[in-house]
């Protein structure tokens, strides 16, 4: 069983009512640049008090064009940049997003008010990339009848939100056709693309960042309401094992703590997961700024841990 496990230097609000756990806070070929990372650091630090708005700019930054996808049940957002189909995909995967106004009171709207996962793929300078919005963030609501906040609660990781996600990852790997994917998720999003990789085999790498890898046990720390109506993705950790990925946490995150990447790398009892633990950073931190230096440890079976300088 491997529980590889190594900590680099570097230098959100839990709202619990249905066992939530929120993120309240936080086409070009030419490659992106050092100075696109800092564009995107001070966007994501400015935040904004439009939301779509705040995501168009970030966007642009990285020179990701806004698309939608009509899935079977859900109308979902997305931003993108196809420059080469000839290389392979990389998806990002957005966090819960605004899911609660209050411990007890889900919110009408789970656009995140910083959307890290976002700042996450604008900051990534490899040609094809695809940021997916979670059901029902920034695709207006009058456009998706299905929208209800059961999705963003307590059925945000059901088997209707899983198979939504995974159908929308099918749609942009069509455009690069027989290319491998590269799957990347942010807090909750990281439950989901270690979801859909369970049920994909063109699937070459896994990324989480501050991933909620095990929503019982992180609903159980913070005392808060199991959601029964949720997959839970170290149910699927054993189907997951023999692709590569890293699991990334912040050593001061105090929503999804470090021990739910071990305990998920634990489970999957092989040498091709390993988790990370970034000094530092919390559940909230600008991991956009990090993220340049942390795409250089790559997924691999059985690779010795590498160290930033």
């Amino acid at each position: 069983m491997a529980d590889s496990v190594e900590t680099v230097e570097c230098s959100t609000d839990l709202n619990s009512g249905t066992g939530s756990l929120v993120e309240n806070k936080r086409l070009a070929q030419r490659p992106l640049t050092v100075s696109t990372a800092v564009c995107v650091m001070l966007i994501v630090l400015a935040g904004c008090a439009d939301p779509g708005r705040h995501a168009e700019t970030l966007a642009r930054s990285g020179q990701l064009q806004r698309g939608q996808v009509n899935t079977d049940r859900f109308v979902l957002t997305s931003f993108y940049r196809i420059a080469n189909p000839d290389r392979p995909l990389t998806v990002y995967i957005e966090g819960d997003g605004f899911a609660w106004r209050s411990r007890t009171i889900p919110s009408d709207d789970p656009t995140p008010h910083v959307a890290t996962g976002l700042a996450l793929a604008a900051a990534d300078p490899e040609a094809n990339i695809v940021y997916l919005a979670r059901p029902c963030q920034f695709t207006p609501q009058a456009l998706d009848r299905h929208c209800d906040k059961a999705y963003w609660t307590d059925k945000r990781f059901s088997e209707e939100v899983v198979a939504t996600m995974n159908q929308a990852v099918t749609h942009y790997a069509a455009q690069v056709p027989g290319q491998p994917i590269n799957l990347i998720g942010y807090s909750g999003g990281g439950a989901l693309v270690v979801l859909i990789a369970a049920r994909r085999h063109d699937v070459a790498s896994l990324r989480t960042v501050a991933g909620n890898l095990d929503h019982a046990e992180v609903n159980r720390l913070h005392q808060v309401s199991a959601m029964p109506a949720s997959l839970n993705a170290i149910d699927v950790a054993r189907q997951v094992a023999a692709i590569p990925q890293i699991h990334f946490s912040g050593t001061d995150d105090s929503v999804v703590p470090p021990l739910i990447a071990q305990r998920f790398v634990s489970a999957t009892a092989s040498r091709c997961a390993r988790s990370i633990f970034v000094a530092g950073m919390n559940h909230e931190s600008d991991w956009a700024r990090r993220w340049p230096d942390l795409l250089r440890f790559s997924p691999s079976c059985g690779a010795s841990l590498q160290s930033l300088p």
